[in-house]
């Protein structure tokens, strides 16, 4: 009865926003990014890219309820990059590491479909 309709897990409404910036004020180069319509497969696989970044110091995220579809990215940056362009970044670089993932994985099920023909 308290559960949210199911739909509201994933569609982003008019007016709303997938991506709200907020910079942090109390330390410096530092941003809080709410990210709506995700969880913790997105949140994880971002501050893990952020974290590979020599230039970021500090990447965390939490979802702040089960029943709320979103969470909160926390970046914090040398100063040398910005902690947007540090997040973007990550994702050119994630996107690119899963293409590479989904060539190979395509790759080795191609040789083990023609190896079982083989047999």
């Amino acid at each position: 009865m308290n559960a949210p309709a199911s739909f509201e897990s994933f569609l982003v409404f008019d007016g709303e926003r997938k991506v709200h910036y907020e910079k942090d004020t109390k330390v410096p180069n530092a941003a809080v990014f709410t990210i709506l319509k995700e969880d913790h497969t997105l949140g994880n696989l971002l501050k893990h890219q952020l974290l590979k970044d020599p230039q970021v110091l500090f990447a965390g995220y939490k979802n702040p309820h089960p029943l709320e579809h979103k969470f909160l990215l926390r970046v914090q940056t040398t100063g040398d990059v910005t902690p947007a362009d540090a997040l973007t970044n990550a994702i050119t670089d994630l996107q690119a590491e899963l293409s590479l993932f989904e060539e190979r994985f395509k790759d080795q099920l191609k040789e083990k479909r023609e190896s079982a023909r083989k047999d």
